[in-house]
């Protein structure tokens, strides 16, 4: 990982005290990502190769949808759009429908299966709800269920098991994320005033989801961009004291244009899903740090059910 700062000396998940149980589902990534894979494995229901594809969600899901669809097409198995639920276009045609919502009881996501003929599939935790009841087939990752308003292992998770139905072996991945969770937290991350995330293909919608996350847990100012877009204006907001995360490759001579603006460089070699598992435990520092909730951050519940 390139960093400009020094990290928090022992710094750790476990000397929280008292512990968050957003520390405690974070922590369970790797275990519950293993468990995931294997019991996907023969899911029915997940797009095969060559169907034209929509992928939908609401916010941490919609972030997901978006990287899944990237990696989908970038692995030439077919075209895949990704749309939040509100904004999914009716009139156009798709062979297979993919929903993301982790209460199985989200609004959006209930109107729009309960309103279209395409064949679809909904990932869910929570199995048997309202949005199951419209859905051809559902795909229940219940391990990876959250107390916590806010999301990390269920989104995690739900976009691992879609990188596998794709082919990937995930094994490095899941080593990655315990790397990520011993990794130390860098104090500047902790105390700095604005993030900005950046990320390339699949990795643009990690960058969002993490900017979200930011936002969500620790009420911070955080911002997020395609990587190749950052210089085209949001790099004027670069200072000291700020930092500029990027996950995946950066583009070339993106590194060297965000030292020179003084802000802090956090890259890494881990895989991107990883690297989010890093993000989810700064995002409970920052809280921590703020005198915060983690668990119950403000304005939002576990599921948004709409009159």
């Amino acid at each position: 990982m390139i960093r400009n700062v020094q990290p928090v000396k022992g710094l750790s998940v476990s000397d929280a005290a008292p512990q968050s149980q957003t520390s405690v589902e974070v922590a369970s990534q790797p275990e519950v990502w293993e468990w995931a894979v294997a019991h996907t494995r023969d899911s029915a229901g997940l797009p095969a190769k060559g169907e034209r594809v929509a992928v939908v969600g609401c916010g941490t899901s919609w972030f997901m949808a978006q990287s899944y669809a990237a990696l989908r097409e970038a692995a030439g198995h077919g075209v895949t759009d990704a749309f939040t639920a509100s904004e999914f276009p009716a009139g156009r045609s798709y062979d297979r429908l993919v929903t993301i919502s982790r209460s199985g009881t989200t609004t959006e996501i209930v109107q729009l299966l309960s309103a279209t003929a395409i064949p679809s599939v909904l990932l869910t935790a929570v199995g048997e709800g309202p949005a199951a009841a419209h859905a051809d087939h559902e795909i229940v990752l219940d391990r990876a269920d959250e107390s916590s308003v806010v999301q990390t292992r269920f989104a995690s998770t739900v976009l691992l098991v879609l990188r596998a139905s794709l082919g990937e072996d995930l094994a490095a991945a899941v080593a990655d994320a315990r790397t990520a969770l011993a990794a130390p937290i860098e104090a500047d991350w902790v105390a700095a005033d604005q993030i900005s995330f950046l990320g390339t293909g699949w990795t643009i919608g990690l960058a969002h989801e993490a900017a979200l996350k930011l936002r969500e847990s620790s009420q911070s100012w955080t911002e997020s961009y395609p990587a190749m877009e950052y210089r085209h204006g949001p790099i004027s907001i670069a200072q000291p004291g700020r930092v500029v995360w990027v996950f995946g490759q950066p583009p070339t001579g993106l590194a060297e244009d965000v030292r020179a603006t003084g802000a802090d460089l956090a890259t890494s070699d881990l895989d991107p899903l990883a690297h989010l598992v890093l993000l989810h435990r700064l995002a409970v520092a920052r809280a921590e740090e703020r005198n915060l909730n983690p668990d119950t951050p403000r304005h939002l519940a576990r599921a948004v059910i709409l009159d």
